[in-house]
């Protein structure tokens, strides 16, 4: 089971971009989710702090059992990080998932401080909570370009 969540159901075991194909696996679920149930953006907040929890668990039980700090096949924490980002958007929209997903995938890669020194926490904490920093930071980069009607 901690496989499963923390490779979001087989995402983290692309050949290429893993982290990549678990960010475009959380866009899925979100489009499948907002299509049948059309929650306010907030509640994307929400699943990604009760997503936290489980991820955490699975990241550190993966991890242990690969023998490895945060192994690539790992992505439950783009998860996290993706749908954090996704609760920014004012309303579901192709060009705001768009650039959503690709400004959550440019703050990952960089990992502005301190998502890059949440990295170094222990365990299944560090793998997400950077992760998590780089949602945040993604989400208040498009409140901010939403102020000016930027996307």
């Amino acid at each position: 089971m901690a496989v499963a969540l923390a490779t979001w159901f087989g995402c983290g075991l692309a050949p290429v971009a893993p982290g990549t194909a678990g960010s475009l696996g959380a866009i899925a679920v979100a489009i499948l989710l907002d299509h049948w149930l059309h929650p306010a953006a907030y509640w994307w907040a929400i699943a990604a702090v009760l997503l936290s929890i489980p991820a955490i668990w699975a990241a550190d039980r993966t991890a242990a059992g690969v023998g490895k700090k945060d192994p690539g096949l790992v992505v439950v924490d783009e998860v996290v990080g993706q749908w954090i980002t996704l609760a920014a958007l004012p309303s579901f929209y192709w060009l705001g998932v768009a650039v959503a997903f690709f400004l959550f995938r440019l703050l990952d890669i960089v990992k502005p401080w301190p998502a890059r020194r949440l990295e170094s926490l222990p365990g299944g904490f560090g793998i997400v909570a950077d992760d998590a920093m780089a949602g945040l930071y993604g989400a208040l980069v498009l409140l901010a370009a939403g102020c000016f009607n930027l996307y």
